[in-house]
Protein backbone atom coordinates (compact mmCIF):
# COMPACT_ATOMS: atom_id res chain seq x y z
CA UNK A 1 0.00 0.00 0.00
CA UNK A 2 1.34 3.55 -0.85
CA UNK A 3 2.92 5.41 1.81
CA UNK A 4 1.85 9.23 2.99
CA UNK A 5 4.93 10.98 3.65
CA UNK A 6 5.24 13.93 6.30
CA UNK A 7 8.25 15.45 7.10
CA UNK A 8 8.85 15.96 11.08
CA UNK A 9 8.33 19.53 12.83
CA UNK A 10 11.27 21.36 13.43
CA UNK A 11 12.04 22.69 16.94
CA UNK A 12 9.74 20.10 18.69
CA UNK A 13 9.90 19.48 22.30
CA UNK A 14 8.87 15.96 23.85
CA UNK A 15 7.80 15.88 26.98
CA UNK A 16 7.70 13.16 29.67
CA UNK A 17 5.96 12.56 33.35
CA UNK A 18 8.14 12.80 36.39
CA UNK A 19 10.81 10.40 37.07
CA UNK A 20 7.84 8.16 39.09
CA UNK A 21 5.99 8.24 35.77
CA UNK A 22 3.10 6.46 34.98
CA UNK A 23 0.71 7.33 37.89
CA UNK A 24 -2.55 9.22 36.96
CA UNK A 25 -1.44 12.46 34.97
CA UNK A 26 0.13 15.44 36.55
CA UNK A 27 -0.25 19.11 34.58
CA UNK A 28 3.49 20.08 34.92
CA UNK A 29 5.91 18.33 32.73
CA UNK A 30 9.74 18.40 32.52
CA UNK A 31 11.73 18.26 28.60
CA UNK A 32 12.46 14.51 27.98
CA UNK A 33 14.33 15.65 24.98
CA UNK A 34 15.34 19.53 23.44
CA UNK A 35 16.33 19.77 19.80
CA UNK A 36 20.05 20.38 19.60
CA UNK A 37 20.80 24.11 18.06
CA UNK A 38 22.33 22.75 14.71
CA UNK A 39 20.08 19.93 14.13
CA UNK A 40 16.50 19.13 13.90
CA UNK A 41 14.40 17.01 16.73
CA UNK A 42 13.66 13.84 14.68
CA UNK A 43 10.03 12.48 15.80
CA UNK A 44 8.61 9.97 14.09
CA UNK A 45 6.71 7.02 13.80
CA UNK A 46 8.24 4.15 11.58
CA UNK A 47 6.24 1.82 10.03
CA UNK A 48 8.36 -1.60 9.57
CA UNK A 49 7.46 -1.17 5.70
CA UNK A 50 8.83 2.03 5.93
CA UNK A 51 11.69 0.64 7.12
CA UNK A 52 11.90 -2.05 4.53
CA UNK A 53 11.78 0.28 2.09
CA UNK A 54 14.44 3.00 2.77
CA UNK A 55 12.49 5.45 1.06
CA UNK A 56 12.14 9.01 1.85
CA UNK A 57 10.72 12.57 0.23
CA UNK A 58 12.77 15.09 -1.21
CA UNK A 59 12.30 17.78 1.25
CA UNK A 60 12.78 15.17 4.62
CA UNK A 61 16.27 14.36 2.70
CA UNK A 62 17.36 18.26 2.74
CA UNK A 63 16.02 18.40 6.42
CA UNK A 64 17.86 15.27 7.35
CA UNK A 65 14.52 14.10 8.93
CA UNK A 66 13.12 10.87 9.26
CA UNK A 67 10.06 10.24 7.56
CA UNK A 68 6.41 9.67 9.47
CA UNK A 69 4.68 7.14 7.76
CA UNK A 70 1.28 6.05 7.47
CA UNK A 71 -1.04 5.06 5.13
CA UNK A 72 -3.15 7.83 3.25
CA UNK A 73 -6.20 9.00 4.87
CA UNK A 74 -9.53 8.25 3.23
CA UNK A 75 -11.08 10.84 4.82
CA UNK A 76 -11.45 13.45 7.74
CA UNK A 77 -13.83 13.46 10.87
CA UNK A 78 -14.19 16.48 13.15
CA UNK A 79 -15.15 15.39 16.47
CA UNK A 80 -16.92 17.64 18.76
CA UNK A 81 -17.67 15.21 21.56
CA UNK A 82 -16.44 11.68 22.47
CA UNK A 83 -18.20 8.85 20.09
CA UNK A 84 -19.08 5.97 22.05
CA UNK A 85 -19.13 2.70 20.44
CA UNK A 86 -20.29 -0.92 20.43
CA UNK A 87 -19.32 -3.95 17.73
CA UNK A 88 -16.96 -2.69 15.21
CA UNK A 89 -15.87 0.29 14.10
CA UNK A 90 -13.74 0.27 11.09
CA UNK A 91 -13.31 3.77 10.14
CA UNK A 92 -11.81 2.95 6.27
CA UNK A 93 -8.42 4.73 7.29
CA UNK A 94 -10.59 8.10 8.13
CA UNK A 95 -8.43 10.78 10.08
CA UNK A 96 -10.29 11.96 13.24
CA UNK A 97 -9.35 15.19 15.31
CA UNK A 98 -10.80 17.00 17.97
CA UNK A 99 -12.64 20.19 17.56
CA UNK A 100 -14.18 22.50 19.96
CA UNK A 101 -14.43 21.89 23.75
CA UNK A 102 -13.15 18.23 23.09
CA UNK A 103 -10.03 20.02 21.73
CA UNK A 104 -9.02 21.84 24.42
CA UNK A 105 -5.35 21.25 25.01
CA UNK A 106 -3.76 19.29 23.45
CA UNK A 107 -1.31 18.11 26.25
CA UNK A 108 -3.27 18.75 29.02
CA UNK A 109 -3.90 15.81 31.28
CA UNK A 110 -7.75 13.87 31.46
CA UNK A 111 -9.01 15.12 28.17
CA UNK A 112 -11.83 13.16 27.13
CA UNK A 113 -11.31 10.86 24.66
CA UNK A 114 -12.03 10.53 21.04
CA UNK A 115 -13.48 7.15 21.20
CA UNK A 116 -14.86 5.63 24.44
CA UNK A 117 -14.96 1.69 23.67
CA UNK A 118 -17.43 -0.80 25.29
CA UNK A 119 -16.22 -4.37 26.39
CA UNK A 120 -15.74 -5.59 23.62
CA UNK A 121 -15.84 -3.60 20.86
CA UNK A 122 -12.94 -3.19 17.30
CA UNK A 123 -11.94 -0.39 16.49
CA UNK A 124 -9.74 -0.63 12.99
CA UNK A 125 -8.59 1.14 10.73
CA UNK A 126 -8.44 4.77 11.75
CA UNK A 127 -6.15 7.92 11.58
CA UNK A 128 -6.10 10.12 15.09
CA UNK A 129 -4.54 13.17 14.02
CA UNK A 130 -4.05 16.35 16.00
CA UNK A 131 -5.58 17.23 18.61
CA UNK A 132 -6.49 13.32 19.29
CA UNK A 133 -7.99 14.81 22.72
CA UNK A 134 -7.51 11.85 25.19
CA UNK A 135 -7.02 9.20 22.40
CA UNK A 136 -8.90 5.96 22.86
CA UNK A 137 -10.67 4.71 26.56
CA UNK A 138 -11.36 0.95 26.61
CA UNK A 139 -13.86 0.49 29.07
CA UNK A 140 -13.13 -3.24 29.21
CA UNK A 141 -11.60 -6.24 26.26
CA UNK A 142 -11.35 -4.47 23.19
CA UNK A 143 -9.29 -4.89 19.93
CA UNK A 144 -7.32 -1.52 18.29
CA UNK A 145 -6.62 -2.92 14.53
CA UNK A 146 -4.30 -0.67 12.36
CA UNK A 147 -5.12 2.39 14.37
CA UNK A 148 -2.44 5.38 13.71
CA UNK A 149 -2.01 8.20 16.22
CA UNK A 150 0.16 10.52 14.49
CA UNK A 151 0.34 12.97 17.47
CA UNK A 152 -0.30 11.29 20.50
CA UNK A 153 -0.45 14.26 22.67
CA UNK A 154 -1.73 12.71 26.31
CA UNK A 155 -2.19 8.98 26.08
CA UNK A 156 -2.73 7.14 22.87
CA UNK A 157 -5.23 4.70 24.83
CA UNK A 158 -6.00 3.83 28.50
CA UNK A 159 -7.49 0.68 29.29
CA UNK A 160 -9.71 0.80 32.43
CA UNK A 161 -11.84 -2.79 32.39
CA UNK A 162 -11.81 -4.20 36.17
CA UNK A 163 -12.18 -7.56 34.95
CA UNK A 164 -9.12 -10.00 35.72
CA UNK A 165 -10.17 -11.71 32.64
CA UNK A 166 -10.20 -8.52 30.32
CA UNK A 167 -8.15 -8.48 27.03
CA UNK A 168 -6.96 -6.08 25.70
CA UNK A 169 -5.03 -6.07 21.73
CA UNK A 170 -3.31 -3.50 19.73
CA UNK A 171 -2.46 -5.21 16.84
CA UNK A 172 -0.61 -3.19 14.39
CA UNK A 173 0.00 0.52 13.63
CA UNK A 174 1.73 2.90 15.12
CA UNK A 175 2.35 6.42 17.43
CA UNK A 176 4.48 9.71 17.41
CA UNK A 177 5.25 12.33 19.64
CA UNK A 178 3.53 11.14 22.94
CA UNK A 179 4.19 13.67 25.58
CA UNK A 180 4.60 10.44 28.00
CA UNK A 181 2.84 7.23 27.98
CA UNK A 182 1.33 5.92 24.86
CA UNK A 183 -0.56 2.82 26.43
CA UNK A 184 -1.86 3.98 30.05
CA UNK A 185 -3.12 0.12 31.74
CA UNK A 186 -5.02 1.63 34.46
CA UNK A 187 -7.37 -1.20 34.85
CA UNK A 188 -7.27 -5.22 35.30
CA UNK A 189 -6.14 -8.05 32.83
CA UNK A 190 -3.65 -8.51 29.74
CA UNK A 191 -2.45 -6.09 26.99
CA UNK A 192 -1.28 -7.11 23.95
CA UNK A 193 0.72 -4.81 21.70
CA UNK A 194 2.28 -6.39 18.59
CA UNK A 195 3.49 -5.43 15.15
CA UNK A 196 3.18 -1.64 16.19
CA UNK A 197 6.23 0.84 15.69
CA UNK A 198 6.11 4.16 17.69
CA UNK A 199 8.30 7.65 18.03
CA UNK A 200 9.22 9.86 20.70
CA UNK A 201 7.55 8.71 23.52
CA UNK A 202 8.33 8.54 27.89
CA UNK A 203 6.81 4.92 28.25
CA UNK A 204 5.06 2.58 25.78
CA UNK A 205 2.99 1.10 27.96
CA UNK A 206 2.85 1.79 31.75
CA UNK A 207 0.33 0.16 34.80
CA UNK A 208 -0.76 2.69 36.45
CA UNK A 209 1.69 3.69 39.52
CA UNK A 210 -1.08 5.46 42.05
CA UNK A 211 -4.21 4.19 41.04
CA UNK A 212 -6.98 4.06 43.41
CA UNK A 213 -7.71 0.89 42.79
CA UNK A 214 -4.84 -1.82 42.24
CA UNK A 215 -5.08 -4.55 40.13
CA UNK A 216 -2.33 -7.20 38.75
CA UNK A 217 -1.50 -6.45 34.72
CA UNK A 218 0.39 -8.36 32.49
CA UNK A 219 1.44 -7.10 29.43
CA UNK A 220 3.33 -8.42 26.43
CA UNK A 221 4.78 -6.81 23.54
CA UNK A 222 5.58 -8.46 19.94
CA UNK A 223 7.31 -7.41 17.29
CA UNK A 224 7.32 -3.58 18.65
CA UNK A 225 9.95 -1.20 17.00
CA UNK A 226 10.76 1.75 19.10
CA UNK A 227 12.40 4.77 18.03
CA UNK A 228 14.70 7.57 20.17
CA UNK A 229 13.76 9.54 21.95
CA UNK A 230 12.37 7.05 24.70
CA UNK A 231 12.42 6.44 28.48
CA UNK A 232 10.96 2.88 29.33
CA UNK A 233 9.09 0.25 26.68
CA UNK A 234 7.14 -1.05 29.82
CA UNK A 235 7.20 0.09 33.23
CA UNK A 236 5.24 -2.38 35.75
CA UNK A 237 4.50 -2.80 39.27
CA UNK A 238 6.36 -5.69 41.19
CA UNK A 239 4.85 -5.71 44.08
CA UNK A 240 1.30 -5.88 42.90
CA UNK A 241 2.28 -9.14 40.69
CA UNK A 242 2.48 -7.32 37.52
CA UNK A 243 4.46 -8.96 34.25
CA UNK A 244 5.90 -7.98 31.15
CA UNK A 245 6.68 -10.17 28.18
CA UNK A 246 9.25 -8.79 25.33
CA UNK A 247 9.81 -10.67 21.83
CA UNK A 248 11.08 -9.25 18.89
CA UNK A 249 11.28 -5.67 19.88
CA UNK A 250 13.81 -3.34 18.10
CA UNK A 251 15.03 -0.10 19.25
CA UNK A 252 16.18 2.20 16.53
CA UNK A 253 18.60 5.18 16.79
CA UNK A 254 19.45 4.50 20.73
CA UNK A 255 23.07 3.76 20.48
CA UNK A 256 23.43 4.67 23.93
CA UNK A 257 20.91 1.95 24.70
CA UNK A 258 18.89 5.30 27.12
CA UNK A 259 15.86 3.09 26.70
CA UNK A 260 15.08 0.58 29.43
CA UNK A 261 13.19 -2.34 28.44
CA UNK A 262 11.60 -3.06 31.53
CA UNK A 263 11.76 -1.08 34.62
CA UNK A 264 9.78 -1.98 37.72
CA UNK A 265 8.05 0.16 40.04
CA UNK A 266 6.58 -0.43 44.11
CA UNK A 267 2.49 1.08 42.74
CA UNK A 268 0.83 2.45 45.36
CA UNK A 269 -2.84 3.67 46.05
CA UNK A 270 -1.77 6.86 47.01
CA UNK A 271 1.74 9.24 46.67
CA UNK A 272 4.05 8.48 44.49
CA UNK A 273 5.36 4.81 42.96
CA UNK A 274 8.84 4.39 44.09
CA UNK A 275 11.21 3.29 40.77
CA UNK A 276 12.85 -0.06 41.31
CA UNK A 277 15.52 -2.33 39.70
CA UNK A 278 14.81 -2.61 35.91
CA UNK A 279 16.13 -5.41 33.62
CA UNK A 280 14.73 -9.45 32.83
CA UNK A 281 14.55 -11.11 36.45
CA UNK A 282 12.09 -13.92 35.74
CA UNK A 283 9.50 -12.60 38.12
CA UNK A 284 8.36 -9.55 36.57
CA UNK A 285 9.97 -8.62 33.47
CA UNK A 286 9.96 -12.01 31.50
CA UNK A 287 12.10 -11.83 28.66
CA UNK A 288 16.07 -12.54 27.19
CA UNK A 289 18.10 -9.92 26.40
CA UNK A 290 18.01 -11.21 22.48
CA UNK A 291 14.86 -10.56 22.61
CA UNK A 292 15.10 -6.55 22.45
CA UNK A 293 17.86 -5.59 19.93
CA UNK A 294 19.38 -1.86 19.90
CA UNK A 295 20.55 -0.54 16.62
Amino acid sequence: MPLRRFVERRGVHVTAHSPHSGHRRRHNRTPLIVAAAAGVLAVTLVAQVALASGERGAAAEQAGARVLAVPPVAGKVRLTATRRVTGVLDGGLTRFTAAGALAGDARQAGRSPLFELADGTVLKNVVLGAPAAGGVRCLGSCTLENVYWEDVGEDAATFVGRSPDAVYTVSGGGAADAAGTVFQFDGAGTLTVRDFAVAGFGELVRSCGDCGAQFRRDVVLENVTATAPGRELVGVNGNFGDTARLSGVTVVDDPGRDIVPCQKFEGVTTGDPAKLDAGPDGVNCLFEESDVTFR
